[in-house]
């Protein structure tokens, strides 16, 4: 028996990763699988898309920070007759904070969840997409990808990661017919900053909403875009990174989330 394609999208309760699952829901009508810990929520969100828009709804309660969590997903996946056609690697998060002053378990933690779940999700959907020759890729990146952040120092990096890998993939992918795209996003009106312990900073004052980010990550794909910043304050950040030396970046960049 074939599986039926399907759309994953991981941290999807909430901010960005919902506002994707509501506006695919609306334009789209392949099945949805909706990853995050709080299963109360995605029930909730699930329900609504059905009955607003008729499309297949699946949930699946996951943390992706415990290492091995990719395999269960996808297993998870599998087990319900869906095959990944269009995969979002949505969840994250960062903690506004010096290194030395973190736990190293968040620390862990986050590197597990921003960088290794995501790339083991990729690796994994990528020789299925190649057999059908068509496949989507989006990968939540940041605009803390293209300078260094002081006290966003792994943040920054992991999001690095995410932009300099979705790239690359890209344009290996481009010929097996394999959209690969990422987003950077700059400070956006969700809980990520609940977690960061960012409130109250600048970055804060300057956020745009996760529907106008997920409207404009929507519009790169079907663009065929590698990567895409959203908001109009963020758009011209590659170009200033090119222009003033990477020390007065790294100090803007400081600045941006000093508490």
């Amino acid at each position: 028996m074939s599986s039926t394609l399907a759309t994953v999208i991981t941290g999807a309760s909430s901010g960005i990763g919902e506002s994707l699952a509501r506006q695919l829901a609306a334009s789209e009508p392949q099945a949805l699988v909706l990853v995050a810990r709080r299963t109360d929520k995605l029930a909730l969100l699930a329900q609504e898309l059905k009955t607003h828009h008729g499309v297949r709804v699946e949930t699946i309660g996951l943390d992706l920070e415990k290492p091995g969590a990719a395999h269960e997903l996808l297993a998870a996946v599998q087990a319900l007759g869906l095959e990944i056609d269009t995969l979002i690697n949505n969840a994250g998060f960062g903690i506004n904070e010096e290194l030395a002053d973190m736990p190293l378990d968040r620390v862990q933690g986050m590197m597990q969840l921003n960088m290794v779940a995501l790339t083991e999700l990729t690796h994994a959907v990528l020789p299925g997409m190649r057999s059908r020759k068509q496949g989507r890729i989006m990968n939540i990146a940041s605009v803390a990808a293209f300078q260094p952040c002081p006290r966003f120092a792994v943040y920054g990096a992991t999001k690095a990661y995410v932009l300099s890998l979705s790239e690359a993939l890209a344009a290996e992918e481009r010929k097996n017919g394999i959209k690969v795209l990422a987003v950077c996003p700059g400070a956006t009106r969700t809980e990520f900053h609940d977690v960061a312990g960012n409130h109250g900073t600048l970055a804060t004052k300057l956020m745009d909403t996760p529907d106008t980010v997920a409207k404009t990550a929507l519009r790169a794909w079907k663009c065929g875009c590698s990567s895409v910043v959203t908001g109009v304050m963020n758009k011209p950040l590659p170009l200033i990174n090119r222009v003033l030396p990477r020390c007065a970046m790294t100090w803007l960049a400081g600045k941006t989330v000093a508490r």
